[in-house]
């Protein structure tokens, strides 16, 4: 979405009580009758023209939304603009959680889940709040614009943030948790709806070298099925009520007028039955920016008969689906269409309650004592800890273990709290955030600090503030990064370096501390040259820390000491960190050659899957049948010790490849991954199982196959074969497929 502006628009909700004994005998509210034959009811009794503004009407300001009441019917306005990424945002109080890709670091499927079922509690609660005095502005809904499911293919990309990173797989099983999570497991009702978006090929450019409202995606059919769809088509099966079509176009047809994009493959090959939103003013922008039409008649036709439900404008009184009516009296869309159209609408409002007794509901019980409680609070606290990648320790510097009489904490990080939670955040409270000054003043005595630089950008900077603060103390700790000043939806990065005199002040940092040790902290989503800093001696501790929103001060405190449980650092990098943009081609290049661990040919300065522990592990065995029958799981059990003397979190990754096929197909892909606790000096014993559908190939005459062959595996705490690699064995070998079986296209 463009905008994130909350606007109250409220609505006097007495004109639609005095109906309400005329309208309970209607079909569509009979709790008796199935879902269909309820949504069939209420969407024959509309006009053409109230299902026109129901669609029309999904648009964020007080003249693009809510969907208006149809009083005559007893039905409230719906509110369908919200985001749930992480935290209800824009919406007044709620608790926030650290940013997408950093939830994705923690490589823990039932992480992301419990995130999602703390934010839809929120959002539940403060819609019933919202709804009790008739205020249906922005951002008070229960329909979700989140997961973002788009592949971080670029480092550069602006909304890199939002994602859960470069995987395919990773990303597929978080969406689908998350969509679980957020839904709820109620057997009638959900809890709030989820929105997976953007759909599809969207991954950049948003503003650099081109604008992404007119940009065109150039994807083989290939790049296609294997990078771009799979985590959709993950998002689907786990029961998403939404997608979201993007701004961009993908081979020349703009994405919510790509009939084959919403028709062919999500309808047709998945199977999805509910609605396609628009991104903000993705609808217009077909017009005034792709110029693939040049009138809002053949637009929402265009728009309509490809797939796609809601209109999501910006504050426009006139947006592209108030043509539907003419469009239909022009003979150019069919009415049975229209209906058809948004009767998915409707069939979701039904499923989240409105239509039945709220006493029937379990979700209509919630109160705003959910708001920022103390469970959410230390669920915030647990899932930044979860989030640090610990990416060098040299001689074992952490965790420290002592309290120091002088630190320095410096950089424009170290207190900057604005900048620590990223975009798409929850309301920022001070009241329950800490900054990383203020959760490490408790390491020592006396403190010193100093910014360096003014704002994040680090245009105008303080050598002197920084030579005065560090000369003298026991421990430096640096904070750098970048923020959504840098980089954020609209906003790509021009370079991958530190910002401006970031790197300066590193150096001035280790010139003058005088050999004190210096840990780096970095705040930022893709990834920054580090480079020689990463081989520094100086500079024995690095940890990188995404966005943590508001607990980050205090389990920064916890990490850096090992204090309490979950503190002993396991995440790992949810994408490749390349040492600078050159490695890699450019961002609007949208073919997967050279991208991704997937395909890229070289050494990065820190692989995909890549972070360290203070414990230490060890794989000693693994089984699993060394030839199955094409279309049967694979089936493999393993044993890990935690050999040290730290308790400790291990991610067990799986990966596969492709020995024998003459498909083009990733030189290794996830295949299986979770987090496990293992107290130190005991083993755990681990189960997963590879899917036929993960060992199929790419075909473009039959689609996925799975073919006759041999295929590599390996298990471990990280990647095979790497140059940088954490302190652990991983066990490799290989099965054989015999016979093929054709799985088609999805």
């Amino acid at each position: 979405m463009l905008s994130k502006m909350r606007t109250i628009f409220q609505v006097n909700f007495v004109i639609f009580i005095t109906a309400s004994a005329v309208v309970s005998d209607f079909p569509f509210r009979n709790v008796s009758l199935p879902w269909d034959v309820r949504v069939d009811d209420l969407v024959k009794r509309l006009t053409l023209n109230e299902v026109m503004f129901q669609m029309a009407k999904g648009g964020a300001g007080p003249k693009g939304g809510p969907a208006p009441a149809i009083e005559r019917l007893n039905i409230s306005p719906y509110q369908w603009s919200t985001e749930c990424l992480r935290g209800d945002a824009d919406a007044g109080k709620a608790t926030a959680f650290p940013q997408a890709l950093g939830l994705a670091a923690a490589f823990s499927p039932s992480l992301i889940r419990t995130i999602a079922e703390a934010v839809s509690i929120e959002v539940r609660a403060k819609n019933l709040d919202y709804t009790k005095h008739g205020d249906y502005g922005d951002h008070t809904g229960l329909s979700c614009f989140s997961p973002v499911i788009n592949i971080m293919r670029h480092p550069l990309w602006g909304r890199s943030q939002e994602t859960y990173g470069e995987d395919p797989y990773l990303t597929g099983v978080y969406a689908a948790n998350f969509v679980q999570g957020l839904q709820g497991d109620d057997p009638r009702y959900i809890r709030a709806n989820a929105g997976c978006k953007h759909f599809d090929v969207h991954g950049g450019p948003e503003n650099i070298p081109q604008s992404r409202f007119s940009f065109d995606a150039k994807v083989s059919m290939r790049d296609w099925r294997l990078t771009f769809l799979p985590a959709f088509r993950s998002c689907v099966q786990a029961g998403t009520y939404s997608l979201m079509c993007s701004y961009n176009s993908i081979n020349g047809v703009p994405s919510c007028a790509n009939e084959m994009l919403l028709t062919d493959i999500l309808r047709k090959e998945w199977g999805f039955t509910g609605y396609v939103v628009s991104d903000e003013v993705a609808i217009e922008n077909i017009i005034y920016w792709h110029k693939y039409l040049n009138n809002s008649v053949d637009t929402v036709t265009a728009c309509v008969n490809a797939g796609c439900n809601l209109e999501l404008s910006w504050n426009n009184p006139q947006p592209v689906y108030l043509s539907i009516v003419d469009a239909v009296k022009q003979g150019k869309l069919s009415e049975d269409m229209v209906r058809e159209r948004v009767k998915p609408l409707f069939y979701t409002r039904m499923r989240l309650g409105e239509f039945d007794p709220p006493a029937m509901n379990p979700y209509s019980q919630y109160n705003l004592s959910y708001i920022q409680s103390p469970e959410h609070r230390q669920l915030a606290v647990n899932a930044a800890m979860k989030t640090f990648v610990l990416l060098k320790n040299d001689n074992n510097l952490l965790p420290l273990v002592k309290t120091f009489g002088s630190i320095s904490i410096v950089g424009p990080m170290a207190d900057n709290l604005e900048q620590l939670f990223g975009d798409y955040h929850a309301q920022i409270d001070p009241w329950f955030s800490t900054t990383p000054l203020e959760g490490l003043s408790k390491l020592a005595d006396k403190v010193i600090y100093a910014a360096g630089c003014n704002d994040n950008r680090c245009k105008e900077y303080s050598s002197g503030d920084i030579q005065n603060a560090v000369r003298g103390t026991q421990l430096v700790i640096v904070c750098l990064g970048t923020g959504d000043e840098l980089e954020s939806e609209g906003n790509d990065r021009s370079s991958m370096e530190l910002p401006s005199n970031q790197t300066q002040l590193m150096y001035d940092v280790i010139k003058y501390s005088s050999g004190t040790p210096i840990i780096l902290i970095l705040f930022n989503a893709g990834p920054v040259n580090i480079t020689l800093f990463d081989e520094d001696p100086r500079v024995p501790a690095i940890l990188e820390c995404f966005f943590p929103a508001q607990a980050t001060g205090e389990a920064l405190y916890n990490v850096l000491t090992n204090t309490g449980a979950g503190a002993n650092p396991a995440a790992r990098l949810p994408y490749t960190w390349y040492k600078t943009a050159d490695q890699i081609p450019n961002m609007t290049d949208y073919t997967m050659t050279g991208r991704t661990y997937r395909y890229f040919i070289g050494d990065p300065l820190y692989p995909f899957g890549y972070g360290l522990s203070y414990a230490m592990f060890h794989y000693y065995y693994l089984s699993y049948p060394t030839s199955i029958e094409a279309g049967t799981p694979l089936v493999l059990n393993g044993m890990v010790d935690n050999i040290a003397d730290f308790d400790g979190e291990e991610v067990v990754q799986v990966y596969i490849w492709w020995l024998n096929t003459q498909e083009q197909m990733p030189q290794r892909q996830l295949a299986g991954f979770d987090r496990f606790f293992i107290p130190k000096q005991t083993s755990l014993n681990f189960n997963f199982t590879i899917q036929p559908d993960t060992m199929a190939v790419w075909t473009d005459e039959k689609g996925f196959v799975i073919e006759p062959g041999t295929i590599g595996l390996s298990v471990g705490g990280q990647q095979p074969g790497q140059k940088k690699v954490v302190k652990s064995n991983v066990i490799t070998g290989k099965f054989t497929v015999t016979g093929s079986k054709v799985l088609g296209r999805f």
